[in-house]
């Protein structure tokens, strides 16, 4: 299986490291890696649109195919690959192993799930793989073991190629993590404020600061299963339309009344 990695960490972060090299030890795998020249975290699904991309060879440690570094997006760098670098489409795309959780709304920030969002956008099978900290050190090869193990399992469910996998793994030792659930988004809501600060000059500047809210998550979310200690696969997909809203937007009397104006909001407007 051709694999092409991304992350929005950076090309050598320890996460991007330890996943690349696990993978590429499969001799099945050939292994490809196009990542950030540094951290681009919470970027969400931009592009460089405004200024040329640069990009490099790199070499890291394990039997990776190729690696290069960008200096663009996680996005960028997904496009990148499968436009111009790799000389055939990928058959899946991963980002990751993030440093730290993508759950539930943090997927509209992440750089990590961006990237995989690209892969599916492009028609290849994509995950995000995340490690949440639990205060234990980072088991960023416990969470490689996992990707390895899954990449062959989830094969079998015949997924829609638009549909990406978005993975969480609490960083804990293996014999502490106490299964997998398939899961929906939670809310992951935050206790957010603008920490005001002042420059060496007198100038005033904020710094975003703030916390995860953990209480109120359903039992059937992914954040409910990370709390517990349990590995969360949460299907996703980038078409957003709220289908409930459909039918009571189309119920509306009057709504193609709007397209046409009487005389007087014609001279109004």
């Amino acid at each position: 299986m051709r694999i092409l990695i991304a992350n929005d960490d950076g090309i050598y972060a320890p996460g991007l490291k330890a996943l690349a090299a696990r993978l590429a030890e499969e001799p099945h795998h050939e292994v490809y890696v196009v990542a950030p020249d540094r951290e681009r975290s919470a970027t969400g699904h931009s592009l460089t649109l405004h200024k040329p991309l640069r990009v490099e060879e790199v070499e890291l440690p394990g039997k990776m195919r190729q690696c290069w570094s960008t200096t663009g997006t996680p996005s960028d760098c997904v496009k990148l690959a499968i436009s111009v670098l790799l000389d055939q489409p990928p058959d899946l795309v991963i980002s990751g192993i993030n440093n730290g959780a993508n759950l539930g709304s943090d997927v509209l920030y992440s750089g990590t799930v961006a990237a995989a969002m690209e892969g599916a956008f492009l028609d290849v099978t994509s995950m995000a793989v995340s490690l949440v900290t639990k205060g234990e050190g980072k088991h960023f090869n416990v969470a490689a073991d996992f990707v390895a193990r899954f990449v062959n399992f989830f094969k079998n469910a015949h997924l829609d190629s638009k549909t990406l996998i978005n993975i969480n793994v609490p960083s804990l030792p293996q014999e502490k993590i106490k299964g997998v659930r398939v899961t929906e988004l939670g809310m992951r809501l935050y206790n957010d404020w603008f920490e005001k600060r002042h420059d060496p000059r007198g100038r005033d500047y904020y710094w975003l600061t703030g916390h995860a809210i953990e209480e109120g998550e359903l039992e059937t979310s992914d954040a409910y299963a990370l709390a517990h200690d349990i590995i969360s696969v949460t299907p996703v997909t980038f078409n957003m339309t709220d289908r409930g809203a459909l039918s009571k937007l189309e119920a509306l009397s009057g709504l193609n009344e709007l397209s046409r104006l009487d005389s007087s909001e014609v001279q109004k407007a």
